[in-house]
């Protein structure tokens, strides 16, 4: 599905986002993801970044993907809504992920 350059560019901003992610520290943590309103925010602000970088669509939603991947599985769901996410999450097939990875991205861009 991806060349070379589509390749290479996914694992160095899987690399990227996950190191961010990890950097966020615990009390940061908590007060993002404890609300879900609170993570739109915070989603949709990197977003914007992504989109004022000059980050295509495509990029944006591989993006939305590795977050969404990411906290699926290293973060416990705090609200009822992360909880439905997640489960939608493992539940979907690849495409089905890639797929609600443009629906969280719509999402934020609303917000």
């Amino acid at each position: 599905m991806y060349n070379k350059e589509g390749v290479i560019f996914f694992m160095d901003m899987q690399d990227k986002i996950q190191k961010e992610l990890a950097k966020i520290d615990g009390e940061d943590k908590n007060q993002i993801l404890e609300n879900f309103n609170r993570f739109k925010q915070f989603l949709s602000e990197k977003v914007e970044l992504g989109e004022k970088m000059g980050l295509s669509e495509e990029k944006l939603v591989k993006t939305v993907e590795i977050v969404a991947s990411y906290l699926a599985n290293h973060e416990e769901p705090r609200n009822r809504e992360e909880k439905v996410l997640m489960e939608l999450w493992k539940s979907g097939s690849e495409e089905e992920q890639r797929f609600l990875s443009k629906l969280l991205l719509k999402m934020v861009k609303r917000a």
